[in-house]
């Protein structure tokens, strides 16, 4: 190792001898040479894919301005300042754009986590330092004996100088470097906000200065006066609880009355959306209710069908049933309808709705009531009054312009209710003083006029119904009494009515003649269900029972005209406004049958099922006054509308050269043509 360290040493300054001798001969040389060879050398090569471009493309400027704002930055980040108490954007924006991060893993070598990490690896510590430092020290006599020329003493010293040699390696450690790559180091200060100040000032309160003298008697004035209010305050407390005590009902409606004020102020405008929302929705139903006419009733040789229209249901009132139905003769759009039960061992609630036309989706007005309804009536010159007749007995008169859910007028067992249910109620004209009063049936037997008279209802017995001709007088004769069960007014004779019994007798009475029945006709053999006086003819009347038949009566002969057997009971039946010989009939099975005496005098023209789902029994049928539909109740709260075909609501043709006779009477003509047909083997046999 020592020949071959000394060999090395004698070696190395004669390579590097040669370099000082190199470097004369180019100072010899001349410079300009040099030059030239280096210009030749530092020729521009054009690459291949170059852009060519002209001298003006050339010789334009394209100025680009760098700048140190971020062109990413968000501009509109807003801040909140509680100072205004609102948001105000920042001007201040972050401009610094991160493009590069690297973490590094070097360590210093005398650090603790460096002798750690050599420890952990089991590396040996670097000790040829000590070993190399001896060297120099040994071999320096042998250098200095042995001759040698000044260019290798200057060849020595600067191979001791020069950095990549053994012996500066081993002599000295060079100082560690923070980034052997590109590092560079810079300092910046940012710039500070000046500091702001803002004070403002304020105009003082004004100031004034109060001096009064205040005696004995001041003073006891002022307690006497305080004294005083504190007892009236008292009285007042002490009627408001009284009059809690007292009207508690009173209280919650007016409670409730404060609590709706802000929908109130927005019913009507509400009620309007709600209608435009229902119209748009159903706006083929109620294209169809205005425009739409079936054509082909040209080819049903004079039979008709029924267009089911909107079906009215009303979620709180599901499982009861629709017991009676009425028109409101001054709003052709509304109608009332009845809830009940005609199931007497499941009765309860009752409600009485009114719909419209404008909005099947919910009724207009809502009255729950304690007891089933079972019938109802609307008063022709004051629609908004309706007479209703319950199970209990009672019956009510409900005003449609007051609020609240509670009728106007209700009897009770001290103003001479009814002992059994309530089956039919009838508005009457006004009596000499100008009160409402109206009539009602019950199974009771009695048939009762009813007279509004300021805050109470006062009843007059008109008849007493008995199952024998003559009607009772006095207590000792108790016969039989019989059960009404329906009634109807005529439309000329005020005084002239009929009523049904549930012995399946009618009674012709007399509101003058109250000590007998005028007529009685055996009509049924079940009870009957409906009785109803013609629109256009006076003597004509029809009747409807449970034992599937509809009658019609001339009230001059106490056999029928027309006897119609439906193959199932007959819950209603109705005449048609626009026709005296038009009528209508609805069955349990759920089929709707209309007639016209004046085309078939046998069989109905349409007979069609309006209900989808089975078991489910149509209860009442009402025609509309002016518009060609019914409407249609059955036993699940359902009411629907239907509309009559062209054949169903034909009006009968004029001959030329006839005077156009007024309806009444045309109708009227049409129904005695008819009876007259029926009369004449009468008149013969005779």
């Amino acid at each position: 190792m020592r020949k071959g360290s000394t060999v090395q040493k004698v070696l190395l300054p004669v390579a590097k001898s040669t370099k000082p001798a190199s470097k004369k001969k180019d100072e010899d040389e001349d410079p300009g040479e040099g030059w030239d060879e280096w210009a030749q050398g530092k020729a521009l090569i054009k690459p291949p894919d170059q852009l060519e471009l002209s001298e003006a493309e050339l010789k334009e400027e394209i100025t680009r301005i760098l700048t140190a704002n971020n062109p990413h930055a968000p501009q509109n980040i807003v801040r909140y300042n509680f100072k205004e108490r609102s948001y105000k954007p920042t001007s201040a924006v972050d401009q610094m754009a991160v493009h590069f991060v690297l973490e590094g893993s070097l360590l210093h070598e005398d650090s603790d986590e460096a002798r750690r990490l050599r420890a952990k690896e089991g590396l040996p510590e670097e000790t040829a330092t000590v070993d190399t430092g001896v060297e120099p020290d040994e071999e320096e006599p042998e250098t200095s004996d042995t001759p040698v020329e000044d260019g290798q003493e200057v060849e020595e010293a600067g191979e001791e100088d020069r950095p990549d040699s053994v012996a500066s390696k081993t002599d000295r450690k060079e100082p560690k470097v923070t980034n052997q790559f590109n590092f560079s180091e810079r300092a910046s200060q940012t710039l500070n906000n000046p500091p702001r100040e803002r004070s403002c000032q304020t105009d003082p309160p004004p100031r004034g200065t109060f001096t009064a003298t205040a005696t004995q008697w001041d003073i006891y004035d002022a307690y006497v006066e305080e004294l005083q209010k504190q007892e009236t305050n008292k009285e007042k407390q002490k009627a408001v609880a009284s009059k809690k005590d007292n009207d508690k009902g009173k209280k919650k409606t007016l409670l409730m009355e404060t609590q709706t004020d802000d929908i109130t102020k927005v019913g009507k405008a509400s009620k309007i959306f709600e209608r435009m929302v229902n119209q748009n929705t159903f706006d083929d139903i109620a294209q169809d209710f205005k425009y739409f006419e079936d054509a082909s009733d040209e080819f049903r040789d004079q039979e008709g069908t029924l267009l089911p229209l909107w079906k009215f249901q009303y979620d709180k009132a599901k499982r009861l049933s629709v017991t009676a139905l009425c028109w409101n003769k001054k709003y052709q759009d509304l109608f009332a309808v009845g809830m009940g039960s005609y199931d007497f061992s499941k009765q309860g609630r009752g409600m009485l709705v009114y719909y419209s036309l404008k909005n099947s989706a919910y009724p207009e007005f809502i009255y729950p009531t304690l007891s089933g309804v079972l019938c109802l009536d609307i008063h022709e010159q004051h629609s908004y009054l309706v007479a209703v007749g319950f199970y209990d007995g009672c019956v009510a008169v409900y005003n449609n312009k007051e609020d609240g859910s509670e009728p106007m007028y209700k009897s009770t067992a001290k103003t001479g209710k009814h002992t059994d249910p309530v089956w039919q109620v009838r508005w009457q004209s006004d009596d000499m003083d100008n009160n409402h009063n109206f009539c009602s049936v019950s199974s009771d037997g009695r048939v009762v006029s009813w007279t509004l008279v300021k805050n109470e209802l006062v009843f007059t017995d008109i008849i007493r119904l008995s199952l024998n001709a003559a009607v009772s007088e006095g207590p000792e004769q108790q016969p039989g009494i019989a059960c009404g069960t329906s009634f109807d007014f005529h439309k000329q004779i005020d005084y002239l009515f009929l009523v049904g019994t549930e012995e399946g007798k009618i009674h012709k009475c007399s509101k003058t003649y109250s000590s007998q029945f005028l007529e009685t006709y055996n009509a049924h053999s079940m009870a009957v269900d409906a009785v109803k006086w013609n629109h256009f003819h006076p003597k004509v009347f029809i009747s409807c029972s449970s034992d599937w038949t509809v009658k019609i009566w001339e009230h001059t002969i106490n056999t029928p005209m027309f006897t119609f057997d439906l193959n199932a009971a007959v819950g209603d039946v109705a005449w048609s406004p626009y026709s005296s010989t038009v009528f209508a009939a609805v069955t349990t099975d759920a089929t709707v049958h209309i007639f016209d005496l004046s085309i078939n005098k046998y069989e109905a023209i349409c007979q069609q099922p309006v209900v989808a789902k089975k078991k489910t029994k149509l209860t009442h049928i009402e025609f509309n006054p002016i518009y060609p539909i019914i409407i249609v109740g059955d036993d699940r709260g359902y009411v629907s509308s239907l509309k009559l075909s062209p054949n169903l609501r034909k009006k009968p043709k004029v001959k030329k050269g006839q005077d156009q006779p007024k309806d009444s009477e045309m109708e009227e003509a049409k129904m005695e043509k008819l009876l007259s047909l029926l009369r004449e083997p009468e008149q013969s046999t005779v």
